[in-house]
């Protein structure tokens, strides 16, 4: 199994990204990521691998991919259309630098999920945003 790990661009936050996959999905379902690039290993990505969402410079959150295909962008070019479970799986934060594109993640240094009704601790989500990515960074939350 392999998965891919792709920027979050626009969404700063998880609940950000929901909103706006469920703007998309009402307007064209199904829910679906549009990149240029088709990854060469698809057969590997669908055997169970998703599509892991860097949000705000952390990889926090992945979707299971549930199909691979070939689509128009908006412009007529061809595009490959990753189609995307539209449930969000928290996954442990991890910082990531920014890069272009998507890259190949292997499943064995993939960041786990989270537990079921995981929530962040009390308080945590009332700190400032920088404070609380400077602690993810330290490896403190």
């Amino acid at each position: 199994m392999l998965h891919i790990l792709k920027l979050c661009v626009g969404p700063r936050d998880i609940a950000a990204l929901r909103a706006a996959q469920a703007r998309r999905v009402a307007l064209d379902p199904p829910l679906r990521h549009l990149t240029r690039m088709a990854p060469k290993r698809a057969e590997e990505i669908l055997e169970g691998g998703s599509l892991y969402w860097v949000v705000a410079g952390f990889v926090s959150v992945r979707q299971r991919i549930l199909e691979i295909r070939q689509e128009p962008g908006a412009d007529g070019t061809p595009h490959t259309a990753l189609v995307l479970d539209p449930v969000l799986t928290p996954v442990a934060a991890r910082p990531v630098k920014p890069f272009q594109g998507w890259r190949y993640l292997a499943a064995e240094v993939a960041p786990p999920d989270l537990a079921p009704g995981a929530t962040p601790a009390e308080g945590l989500t009332d700190l400032p945003a920088a404070l609380r990515r400077s602690l993810e960074e330290l490896c403190l939350l």
